[in-house]
Protein backbone atom coordinates (compact mmCIF):
# COMPACT_ATOMS: atom_id res chain seq x y z
CA UNK A 1 0.00 0.00 0.00
CA UNK A 2 2.83 2.30 0.56
CA UNK A 3 4.25 1.77 -2.31
CA UNK A 4 0.78 2.44 -4.28
CA UNK A 5 0.35 5.66 -2.07
CA UNK A 6 4.24 6.82 -2.79
CA UNK A 7 3.90 6.51 -6.19
CA UNK A 8 1.64 9.55 -6.59
CA UNK A 9 3.07 13.12 -6.70
CA UNK A 10 2.16 15.17 -3.38
CA UNK A 11 1.95 11.94 -1.27
CA UNK A 12 4.03 13.86 1.52
CA UNK A 13 0.71 16.00 1.80
CA UNK A 14 -1.24 12.81 2.99
CA UNK A 15 0.70 9.74 3.54
CA UNK A 16 1.96 9.93 7.11
CA UNK A 17 4.20 7.00 7.87
CA UNK A 18 4.24 2.79 7.12
CA UNK A 19 4.83 0.44 9.36
CA UNK A 20 5.46 -3.12 8.04
CA UNK A 21 4.74 -5.40 11.35
CA UNK A 22 5.53 -8.50 10.34
CA UNK A 23 6.12 -10.55 13.24
CA UNK A 24 3.62 -11.01 15.73
CA UNK A 25 6.04 -9.48 18.43
CA UNK A 26 6.50 -6.17 16.30
CA UNK A 27 2.47 -6.31 15.97
CA UNK A 28 2.45 -5.83 19.69
CA UNK A 29 5.40 -3.57 19.90
CA UNK A 30 4.79 -0.91 17.11
CA UNK A 31 1.34 -0.86 16.56
CA UNK A 32 -0.18 -1.90 20.15
CA UNK A 33 -2.00 -5.21 19.25
CA UNK A 34 -2.80 -7.27 22.50
CA UNK A 35 -1.05 -10.54 23.47
CA UNK A 36 -4.18 -12.20 24.36
CA UNK A 37 -5.69 -10.77 20.47
CA UNK A 38 -2.91 -13.17 19.06
CA UNK A 39 -3.25 -16.18 21.36
CA UNK A 40 -7.43 -16.31 20.72
CA UNK A 41 -7.54 -15.41 17.01
CA UNK A 42 -3.89 -15.49 15.46
CA UNK A 43 -2.39 -12.29 13.09
CA UNK A 44 -4.68 -13.39 10.62
CA UNK A 45 -7.81 -12.64 12.41
CA UNK A 46 -10.80 -9.69 12.25
CA UNK A 47 -9.53 -8.64 15.46
CA UNK A 48 -5.93 -8.23 14.67
CA UNK A 49 -6.82 -6.47 11.46
CA UNK A 50 -8.80 -4.01 13.43
CA UNK A 51 -5.75 -3.90 16.27
CA UNK A 52 -3.59 -3.02 13.97
CA UNK A 53 -5.43 -0.42 11.40
CA UNK A 54 -6.39 1.84 15.34
CA UNK A 55 -2.65 1.22 16.33
CA UNK A 56 -1.10 2.82 12.86
CA UNK A 57 -3.35 5.45 12.92
CA UNK A 58 -2.26 6.36 16.61
CA UNK A 59 1.19 5.67 15.96
CA UNK A 60 1.05 7.48 13.03
CA UNK A 61 -0.75 10.60 14.77
CA UNK A 62 -2.92 10.53 11.58
CA UNK A 63 -6.45 10.68 10.86
CA UNK A 64 -7.04 7.23 8.88
CA UNK A 65 -5.20 3.89 9.74
CA UNK A 66 -5.42 1.20 7.68
CA UNK A 67 -4.13 -2.33 8.41
CA UNK A 68 -3.42 -5.77 6.49
CA UNK A 69 -3.00 -8.80 7.86
CA UNK A 70 -2.99 -12.38 5.54
CA UNK A 71 -1.25 -15.30 4.52
CA UNK A 72 -0.21 -14.52 0.91
CA UNK A 73 1.59 -17.81 0.27
CA UNK A 74 2.77 -19.90 -1.22
CA UNK A 75 3.22 -21.96 2.24
CA UNK A 76 1.68 -21.06 5.60
CA UNK A 77 -2.01 -21.92 4.89
CA UNK A 78 -4.40 -24.25 6.16
CA UNK A 79 -7.74 -25.90 6.34
CA UNK A 80 -8.83 -23.02 8.59
CA UNK A 81 -6.81 -20.29 7.06
CA UNK A 82 -5.94 -21.06 3.58
CA UNK A 83 -3.32 -18.79 1.21
CA UNK A 84 -5.15 -15.82 0.17
CA UNK A 85 -7.18 -15.33 3.48
CA UNK A 86 -7.06 -11.76 4.00
CA UNK A 87 -8.16 -9.48 6.54
CA UNK A 88 -8.31 -5.61 5.61
CA UNK A 89 -9.47 -2.90 8.22
CA UNK A 90 -9.46 1.37 8.23
CA UNK A 91 -9.95 2.86 11.32
CA UNK A 92 -10.81 6.16 11.64
CA UNK A 93 -11.06 6.89 15.39
CA UNK A 94 -14.56 6.56 15.45
CA UNK A 95 -15.40 3.42 14.07
CA UNK A 96 -13.45 0.45 12.04
CA UNK A 97 -14.28 -1.27 9.26
CA UNK A 98 -12.91 -5.03 8.70
CA UNK A 99 -13.50 -6.99 5.64
CA UNK A 100 -12.46 -10.76 5.25
CA UNK A 101 -11.35 -11.56 1.77
CA UNK A 102 -9.64 -15.12 0.11
CA UNK A 103 -7.90 -13.20 -3.08
CA UNK A 104 -7.21 -15.98 -5.63
CA UNK A 105 -3.38 -16.32 -7.17
CA UNK A 106 0.67 -16.14 -6.26
CA UNK A 107 2.04 -14.35 -3.43
CA UNK A 108 2.10 -10.93 -5.73
CA UNK A 109 -1.65 -11.50 -6.86
CA UNK A 110 -2.50 -12.01 -3.35
CA UNK A 111 -0.42 -8.94 -2.08
CA UNK A 112 -1.47 -6.60 -5.34
CA UNK A 113 -5.22 -7.59 -4.55
CA UNK A 114 -4.92 -6.80 -0.86
CA UNK A 115 -3.10 -3.62 -1.34
CA UNK A 116 -5.72 -2.13 -3.69
CA UNK A 117 -8.81 -3.13 -2.09
CA UNK A 118 -7.56 -1.79 1.14
CA UNK A 119 -6.66 1.63 -0.55
CA UNK A 120 -10.55 1.26 -2.26
CA UNK A 121 -12.25 0.66 1.64
CA UNK A 122 -10.12 4.14 2.59
CA UNK A 123 -11.35 6.04 -0.84
CA UNK A 124 -14.66 4.76 0.52
CA UNK A 125 -14.38 6.08 4.21
CA UNK A 126 -13.10 9.33 2.16
CA UNK A 127 -16.13 9.79 0.12
CA UNK A 128 -18.60 9.16 3.69
CA UNK A 129 -16.82 12.27 4.41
Amino acid sequence: MGSMLTSLPGASYYFLASFVTYSNQSKVDVLGVHDRTLMEHGAVSAECAREMAVGARRTGRADYGVSVTGIAGPGGGSAIKPVGLVYLAVDDGISCMVEKHLFPGDREEVRQAAAARALEMLCERLDEI
